[in-house]
C-alpha cells in the first residue's frame, strides 16, 4: 500500500473566538492511502494548534514516520477491511500495532478514516440509517465568541433556522453581559423550547468558578464544557460536587490516552457528561473506549468536530451514528461544515437542526 499528503489550509468566513484566541485558518493534512488494486481511501490528520496532544512542529515529518512505519505492517490488507470497523474498535490483530499510535490521536483518526474509506469506497462509512440517508443527526447551533451584539446577532440567527439547542462559548467578554445575553434568551425562550449549553474552555480560576456556575444556573443551563482549565482534577472534582450546573468535561480528556488513566479520571472527577472529539481523543478507537468507560459510570457523553474539514466531518459523523444510533436524541457538535469559505465538498447538509449525509439518490433529485 502506498500513500499520498496533501497539506491544506481552510479559512474561516468569521473569525472564530474562543478564550484561548481567535482562528482565522485551519491547517490539516489529507492522507490518500492505495492498495494494490488501485483502491483509494482518504482521511484527514487534523491537531488544533497549541492544544492536541499531538500539535508537532514537524507534524508533516511526523506522520510520514509513522505512516512508513505503519502501512507495511499491514500484511494481510484484504483481510484487514473485510472486518473493518470489528478490528478499529477492538485494536485486534491485524492491526494492533496501530494502538501504539494513541498518543497521535488526529494521526490514528486520519488513519482509521482511511481505511474506512478504502474498504466501502464510499464517503458512507458505515451502514446506518444516517448512512442511508434516512435519518439525520440532532446537532447544535454553535454560537462563537464575540462583541455582545455580535454575539445576540448570532444567537437570533440559530434560532431562526430552528436549531431547539444553542451552545455559546463564554469567557471573552464581560461576565455580566454574558449574562444579559442568557437572560435574554431566557425571557423569550423557556428551558423547553431551547436547550443552553455553554462552554468555557477552561476561562474560570479554580477560586472564582463555583460563584460564576451559581450565576449561570439562574438561566437554566443544560451543561457548561470546561469551567476551569484542565489537569486540575481535585479542583474540577469539587465543582462537579458542588456546582449546580451538569459539568462537561473536553480538554480534560487530551493526552489521556491509556485505558487505565483514563478510568482513574473519570473515578475521581464524577463528571455529568464528557464530550469526544475523535481527533483530540484517540480517534475512532479511542473514541469508543472512552465512551464505553462513561457508561459503565452512569456518565452521558456526546460527540463534536473538531474543526475538521469536511472529510473529517463526514467520518466524525457516520461514527456518531454507529455508536449513538439509531434515533439519536441528544444533540451533538457537528455543525462546523460551513464555517469556512473553502472546504471540500461532502454530501453533507443541515436541514433545520439536524445533519443529514446525501446519498446519491438525493443528489439526483
Amino acid at each position: 500500500m502506498t500513500y499520498h499528503i496533501e497539506e491544506k489550509v481552510l479559512h474561516f468566513k468569521q473569525p472564530a473566538g474562543t478564550s484561548r484566541g481567535i482562528y482565522t485558518t485551519r491547517r490539516s493534512w489529507l492522507i490518500e492511502l492505495t492498495d494494490e488494486a488501485g483502491r483509494q481511501g482518504v482521511g484527514e490528520c487534523a491537531p488544533l494548534p497549541n492544544l492536541s496532544c499531538d500539535d508537532l512542529p514537524d507534524y508533516g515529518k511526523k506522520l510520514e514516520e509513522i505512516l512508513n512505519e505503519c502501512l507495511p505492517n499491514l500484511d494481510n490488507l484484504s483481510s484487514l477491511i473485510s472486518h473493518l470497523p470489528s478490528l478499529i474498535f477492538h485494536l485486534s490483530s491485524p492491526i494492533s500495532h496501530l494502538s501504539s499510535l494513541k498518543d497521535f490521536p488526529s494521526m490514528l483518526f486520519g488513519i482509521e478514516t482511511a481505511l474506512l474509506n478504502l474498504k466501502t469506497g464510499s464517503t458512507m462509512l458505515f451502514d446506518t440509517p444516517f448512512g442511508r440517508g434516512e435519518e439525520g443527526i440532532p446537532i447544535n447551533g454553535l454560537v462563537w465568541m464575540g462583541s455582545f451584539e455580535e454575539m445576540q446577532q448570532r444567537i437570533e440567527q440559530k434560532l431562526a433556522q430552528g436549531f431547539h439547542c444553542v451552545k455559546l462559548k463564554i469567557g471573552a467578554i464581560d461576565f455580566n453581559a454574558e449574562l444579559e445575553l442568557l437572560k435574554k434568551i431566557r425571557s423569550r425562550y423557556s428551558r423547553k423550547e431551547i436547550e443552553l449549553r455553554v462552554d468555557a474552555n477552561g476561562a474560570f480560576s479554580p477560586d472564582e468558578a463555583l460563584q460564576k456556575l451559581e450565576q449561570l444556573s439562574l438561566y437554566d443551563i443544560h451543561s457548561i464544557e470546561q469551567p476551569i482549565r484542565q489537569q486540575q482534577w481535585s479542583d474540577m472534582a469539587l465543582l462537579c460536587r458542588e456546582s449546580p450546573i451538569p459539568i462537561a468535561l473536553d480538554e480534560e480528556l487530551i493526552g489521556v490516552n491509556d485505558s487505565f488513566t483514563k478510568a482513574q479520571m473519570l473515578d475521581i472527577i464524577k463528571p455529568a457528561y464528557i464530550i469526544l472529539k475523535p481527533s483530540l481523543h484517540g480517534g475512532m478507537s479511542g473514541t469508543q473506549e472512552w465512551i464505553r468507560l462513561a457508561d459503565d459510570r452512569g456518565i452521558g457523553s456526546w460527540i463534536t468536530s473538531a474543526l475538521e474539514s469536511n472529510i473529517g466531518l463526514n467520518a466524525i459523523a457516520h461514527l456518531t451514528a454507529f455508536i449513538y444510533g439509531p434515533n439519536i436524541q441528544r444533540p451533538q457538535g457537528l455543525g462546523t461544515g460551513q464555517l469556512f469559505t473553502d472546504n471540500i465538498p461532502m454530501p453533507l447538509e443541515i436541514r433545520g437542526d439536524k445533519l443529514w449525509y446525501k446519498t446519491s439518490s438525493d443528489i439526483k433529485e
